[in-house]
C-alpha cells in the first residue's frame, strides 16, 4: 500500500502535531507500506523520522520534492525525487498514493486535499489540531463525490480505518 502524508510545514507544525506525526511514523514503520510525501520539513519530516526510528525497517519513505535538487529534502526520506515543479508536485503526491493521511495543514495541504477530491482518493483527516484536516473532516467539497474525507483523532481509530484490524 502507498500512503500519502500531507500536512503542516515547519511553520505550522506545533509540538503537539509534531509528536503525533512522529508517533504516526513509528506506527507506520511496522506496517510495511510505502509512504509518499513532500519530502520537506514539518509533518513530512516528523513522520519520516518516526518511520526511521521504528522497529521494522520494511516501510520506506519517498519524498517528492518541489525543487530541482535532492539536497533540499529532509534527511529521513529513503528516496528523494526532485520534481522542479514547485507546488504542482502536490498532484504527483496524491496520484502516487492509494490513500492519504492529512495532518493539520495550510494552503499547500488544501491544494493536496483538492487534488485528492478531484481524483477520488480517500483522505483520513486528523482532527486533533487546527488546520484543513480538522476543517474538512467528514465534509464533502461538492455534490459530485461523497465521504472521501474521513475524520479520526487517535492512531487506534486510524488503524481500524486503514487496516480493518
Amino acid at each position: 500500500m502507498q500512503i500519502g502524508i500531507i500536512g503542516s510545514n515547519s511553520e505550522c507544525c506545533d509540538d503537539k502535531l509534531h509528536e503525533f506525526a512522529y508517533n504516526l511514523g513509528i506506527y507506520l514503520s511496522n506496517k510495511g507500506v510505502t509512504v509518499i510525501n513532500g519530502g520537506m520539513n514539518g509533518t513530512m519530516k516528523a513522520v519520516a523520522k518516526g518511520i526511521q526510528d521504528g522497529k521494522n525497517k520494511s516501510t520506506i519513505v519517498v519524498g517528492i520534492l518541489p525543487s530541482d535538487s535532492s539536497d533540499s529534502g529532509n534527511e529521513y526520506s529513503d528516496i528523494k525525487i526532485p520534481s522542479g515543479i514547485g507546488f504542482a508536485r502536490n498532484s504527483i503526491i496524491v496520484l502516487s498514493s492509494d490513500v492519504l493521511i492529512a495532518l493539520g495543514g495550510g494552503a499547500g495541504t488544501l491544494s493536496e486535499l483538492s487534488f485528492a477530491w478531484q481524483y477520488g482518493k480517500t483522505v483520513y483527516c486528523y482532527e486533533g489540531v487546527e488546520g484543513w484536516s480538522k476543517e474538512l473532516a467528514g465534509k464533502d467539497l461538492d455534490a459530485r463525490k461523497q465521504k472521501l474525507f474521513i475524520g479520526f483523532e487517535r492512531l487506534e481509530e486510524l488503524n481500524n480505518l486503514l487496516f480493518d484490524e
